[in-house]
């Protein structure tokens, strides 16, 4: 059976960092119900491992998500970065990171980031760009510099 997720590790498509635990990823314009285009910043991190939920992880693989977490919110730079998960559509465990960037009005804070008229959404290219912006951000808290 194919899983959306574990297909996409295999691609590294939309790739931010992974370790032999966890893979940090950026939501893709390709990702179920997106059309196309996507907030951009909304991560999401996973086992790298097939699992359904937080009770099927082993205790490295919470630590290690939970680190990832921490580390990928960081590396977002936003003014607040709310963490869901659900698990309703992809059957594989996927932590969702969203940032709140600065300036965003009150009356669009979760869950409604997505439908103000002046959120940062992107396509392919844009995610790219983020993406690798990103990863410099996260490159830098790694090495402590």
């Amino acid at each position: 059976m194919s899983c959306y997720v574990c297909d996409k590790h295999k691609s590294g498509d939309g790739l931010v960092a992974s370790d032999g635990l966890v893979v940090v990823g950026h939501v893709l314009p390709d990702a179920p119900n997106t059309n196309g285009r996507v907030y951009l910043g909304h991560l999401v991190v996973e086992p790298r491992r097939h699992v359904g939920g937080l009770a099927g992880l082993t205790s490295d693989e919470a630590a290690a998500l939970g680190r990832w977490a921490a580390l990928a919110a960081k590396a977002l730079d936003a003014e607040h970065v709310y963490s869901q998960i659900v698990g309703h559509q992809v059957d594989h465990l996927h932590m969702h990171l969203v940032p709140r960037y600065p300036g965003t009005p009150r009356e669009y804070w979760w869950p409604r980031l997505d439908s103000w008229p002046d959120a940062p959404m992107g396509g392919q290219d844009e995610v790219t760009r983020l993406v690798d912006d990103i990863r410099a951000r996260l490159d830098v808290d790694l090495l402590g510099r």
